[in-house]
């Protein structure tokens, strides 16, 4: 597939593993440097093989999406060592599982800035590049909670659909300027923040993981 963008430059946060790690492997197949991200030096060491072994050239950062004062350093690595960024994914790890009610504000807080406010704020730091040049895509990755709740990811379920409004009002803002704004939500895919997950309720339902596998497997459609 040849989506157009080979030699455009990509930041793909939280890609050491998982649906990031997927993201930044398929970017490097079309041609596009990318800018990968992370606090796990052994996965991001892994993403970086991966996007060499199809010819792409990588950058790693050692990145925690909490610390909002390292996001224009971070940015302007990026700028030196492979351009102006392009191509923004929006991506990050999740919260703990947790209830709607009871939950410590500072969790709640906690969460927001690495979950909501980080992306916002890099997303704040490369736009008007893209603005200036009339070219960029922002990807948001949310989850499927974000429309139909997930029982028992109460945080994750309320700052990703946070997200929703933020995407939509920031798409009519810059669609004029060549710049698109889109948000992907996927449901239930093979990652080991899935596999934490299942078994976080096997251990609260007191089943085994298997059975919360087999349970899940059968709301597949045939």
């Amino acid at each position: 597939m040849d989506l157009g963008i080979k030699g455009k430059t990509a930041l793909v946060l939280a890609s050491s593993r998982g649906l990031g790690q997927a993201m930044a492997h398929s970017l490097a197949r079309e041609g596009v440097q990318v800018a990968v991200t992370g606090r796990n030096a052994e996965g991001l060491a892994q993403t970086v093989k991966m996007i060499e072994s199809v010819g792409g050239k990588a950058l790693a950062l050692n990145w925690d999406l909490a610390d909002l004062n390292a996001i224009d350093g971070h940015v302007q690595t990026i700028e030196n060592q492979l351009g102006p960024v392009d191509i923004l994914i929006n991506n990050t790890g999740g919260p703990p599982p947790t209830p709607a009610s009871g939950q410590d504000p500072q969790l709640w807080q906690k969460s927001f800035q690495e979950m909501v406010l980080s992306l916002m704020k890099i997303t704040d730091r490369v736009l008007p590049g893209m603005r200036e040049r009339r070219w960029g895509r922002i990807i948001t990755s949310t989850t499927s909670g974000a429309i139909v709740p997930i029982r028992n990811l109460a945080i994750s379920n309320t700052l990703r659909a946070a997200l929703l409004g933020w995407s939509k009002t920031l798409a009519a803002e810059v669609a004029a300027d060549g710049v698109t704004v889109n948000v992907i939500m996927p449901g239930r895919v093979a990652t080991d923040r899935l596999r934490q997950l299942d078994e976080a309720r096997a251990k609260r339902e007191n089943i085994t993981y298997d059975a919360v596998v087999s349970a899940s497997l059968k709301t597949i459609p045939a």
